[in-house]
């Protein structure tokens, strides 16, 4: 388990979601750094919301 906020809880989030590469880059999750993940999560997480 994985502390809220954590790089990998980011990374457990987005495969939650579906999401295994970057969307862009086409890399894994786990060899971005949290602030890296921490944007996508928020972005995806925004574009479910709207």
């Amino acid at each position: 388990m994985a502390y809220q906020g954590s790089k990998g809880w980011y990374v457990q989030k987005l495969k939650e979601l579906g999401v295994y590469y970057h969307p862009v880059e086409r890399k894994k999750l786990e060899t971005y750094k949290s602030y890296v993940l921490r944007n996508l999560y928020l972005e995806i997480i925004e574009k479910k919301n709207n």
